[in-house]
């Protein structure tokens, strides 16, 4: 299969060319133009689809090739919790959204902390998940002892709650912290809010405002001063026991200050770069706290209630910032779906979560437009770094015998948000109502066509992810 006439932005570079798509593989790249910032001619990619089959020779003209997003922090609730999301409802939603690997966290019932329950949820994603996948083990108090058991080529890494957030996962006890840091030898993925301090939060404000607390007081009980309490524990321990650290979600921009930039490609791996212990240590952004702020919580409430918290319009600017000068090293969504009627509420009765992986490219690119980051960057921040920082095997980059995951997007076409476009389960999102000038025409996983034009095909079926961890 051929993909011509396309902008294709890989590895830092923006030019026209065509991608050669033999079985699964990437077969070949063949430049058109050495020329960056190239702006692409009308499309003639038809937004209704002639068939669910690619065709031998796709015409891209006025389109974007890009690589497939990794998101590399999602909630898709299965098993136990299938009423709000699924695996099957939520990769169909990510395979819409140009996402074509995602990364499962342990919250599940039962929770992912034993080798069983690991093995288990992928049997369940196996010929079910639209787009490729894998599921991070869950850290407790005291199953450290497994960790040297855990199949290091099948998944990404080891998540741990350091505050208490949807599952009940919290690990604080300081001996279990020492022992899982110094333990690990995959990535560690964590959550960082001091529980102390959110409790002592939560019954002030309890006592001043009743027993739920209007949302808009959600960012000061899990306050800046939570996160970056529990975030500078984290890095410490970390460098204590020179372990390999991400920091999911961080919010203030007090915490994007404490990670080593990384800006290059050069490097294979961040984890092997010189400069010593601060390479080991990076920072994730969610798509949620890069596009909301305080004051949307006046008009979508609990909709954007998420741990940690949406904070301030100077927090949320620090964010983007760090998206172009390296303090942030990936972009995920935390894609964690609930049921409307569960995000009723306030403070202590509305859940915390909301689903984002639909549109989550989307919103980059509209902040793309804005200016906030380069093109080039959102593919590194969304494709190149979660690859890298995870050792997932040939993805996230457009190279020869690569695996052939892209998606094609087409700027210039406006299209709004309606609750019949949605496809999680949940049937839900903030971004109901709102116009966007991006559109993902195509998804391909694998070589496959998994979206095309609003259909997700049945047939499409993505594969288990392989890592090539050191």
């Amino acid at each position: 299969m051929i993909i011509e006439g396309g902008t294709i932005v890989n590895e830092g570079r923006v030019f026209k060319g065509t991608v050669i798509i033999e079985n699964d593989r990437i077969a070949d790249i063949i430049e058109e133009s050495q020329t960056s910032n190239l702006k692409p001619q009308p499309s003639t990619l038809k937004p209704q689809p002639s068939t669910l089959n690619p065709q031998p020779s796709i015409n891209a003209t006025g389109c974007y090739i890009l690589p497939g997003i990794i998101d590399s922090h999602v909630h898709f609730r299965e098993p136990g919790l299938t009423a709000k999301a699924d695996i099957v409802s939520e990769s169909r939603a990510a395979a819409a959204g140009g996402v074509t690997s995602y990364f499962d966290m342990p919250n599940t019932v039962p929770q992912t902390t034993t080798l069983e329950a690991l093995e288990e949820k992928f049997r369940l994603a196996a010929g079910r998940s639209h787009v490729n996948y894998s599921f991070f083990f869950g850290a407790t108090n005291d199953n450290y002892t497994l960790f040297d058991r855990l199949p290091y080529d099948r998944i990404p890494g080891i998540k741990l709650f350091m505050g208490s957030s949807t599952g009940n996962m919290l690990v604080d006890r300081e001996e279990a912290l020492d022992h899982i840091f110094a333990a690990a030898r995959l990535p560690l993925m964590a959550h960082c809010e001091d529980t102390g301090i959110i409790n002592r939060n939560m019954a002030r404000f309890k006592e001043q405002f009743g027993d739920d607390p209007d949302v808009c007081f959600h960012p000061l009980i899990r306050s800046e001063e939570a996160c970056l309490a529990s975030t500078v524990k984290a890095i410490g321990l970390a460098i204590r026991h020179g372990a390999r650290l991400h920091v999911a979600h961080v919010t203030t921009a007090e915490e994007i200050e404490l990670f080593t930039p990384i800006l290059g490609l050069s490097a294979p791996s961040p984890w092997e770069r010189a400069g010593g212990e601060a390479s080991l240590i990076t920072a994730e952004a969610a798509v949620g706290h890069l596009y909301f702020s305080l004051v949307d919580y006046n008009r979508l409430g609990a909709k954007i209630k998420v741990n940690p918290a949406i904070k301030n319009f100077r927090d949320c600017q620090a964010l983007r910032d760090g998206l172009m000068d390296g303090h942030v090293a990936t972009v995920a969504t935390d894609h964690a779906p609930h049921l409307l009627e569960q995000k009723q509420g306030g403070c202590a009765r509305a859940a915390s979560g909301m689903p984002m992986i639909q549109f989550s490219l989307v919103t980059m690119l509209e902040l793309v437009d804005e200016g906030v980051l380069t093109l080039e960057r959102l593919v590194q921040l969304m494709c190149h770094n979660p690859a890298r920082l995870f050792d997932v095997s040939r993805r996230g980059f457009l190279r020869k015998g690569y695996k052939a995951d892209l998606v094609i997007v087409r700027p210039g076409s406006p299209w709004t948000v309606t609750r019949d476009s949605i496809l999680s389960k949940c049937g839900w999102s903030p971004m109901e109502g709102h116009e966007y000038q991006w559109q993902v025409m195509q998804t391909y996983c694998n070589g496959q066509l998994v979206y095309d034009h609003g259909i997700v095909p049945e047939h499409a079926i993505g594969e288990e992810i392989q890592f090539c961890h050191a």
